[in-house]
């Protein structure tokens, strides 16, 4: 019985100075700007990260990270560097609700979430019925920038129009959350 408890012991302990080394080591960790503690993604040196639960490998280029899934499925992330902050963009599909101005943001956009944009034909957008402003739209980088009424500073979203759907790429600023 003791060799059996020995045997059992030196095995959990080979087992704990292995598994912290074949796991990767943290070398990234970000939060929403808004919810610094939490944490949303972060990257390992093993090219695994972890973004909102949820296992993946992942690659960087300048501009995207590339996740991918154990299933295959792959999600690419825009992302900007600000010193030591990241834009990181994240995608929301909206449906067009009401008549279609044909290849043309204008419309009110709405989520089953109930969040909205509204982007009217003079330049004048609604965000969620709250945020108000002016926009612009650069078709040849598929940028809408909104520029809002209230002290707020201008954004950047990307844009993919479909049919009756169009998906915004929205800019959440993030922070470093210290390692260890």
């Amino acid at each position: 019985m003791r060799a059996a408890k020995r045997t059992f012991l030196a095995v959990a302990f080979l087992l704990l100075l292995i598994i912290p080394t074949g796991c990767g080591k943290k070398t990234e960790s970000w939060a929403y700007a808004y919810e610094p503690t939490e944490e949303v993604v972060s990257f390992y040196d093993n090219g695994k990260a972890v973004y909102k639960g949820n296992d993946y490998s992942y690659s960087k280029d300048d501009t995207y990270i590339t996740l991918k899934a154990k299933d295959g499925s792959e999600e690419k992330l825009r992302y900007e560097m600000e010193g030591d902050t990241m834009l990181l963009y994240e995608k929301s599909t909206y449906k067009l609700s009401g008549k279609e101005t044909e290849g043309s943001i204008v419309g009110t956009w709405l989520q089953d979430n109930g969040w909205s944009y509204v982007f009217t034909e003079d330049g004048k957008f609604s965000e969620e019925g709250f945020f108000n402003g002016h926009y612009s739209v650069d078709e040849e980088n598929s940028c809408i920038r909104l520029m809002y009424d209230d002290p707020i500073e201008d954004a950047y979203l990307y844009y993919t129009l479909n049919g009756d759907e169009l998906t915004i790429d929205y800019p959440w600023p993030m922070t470093k959350i210290a390692l260890n």
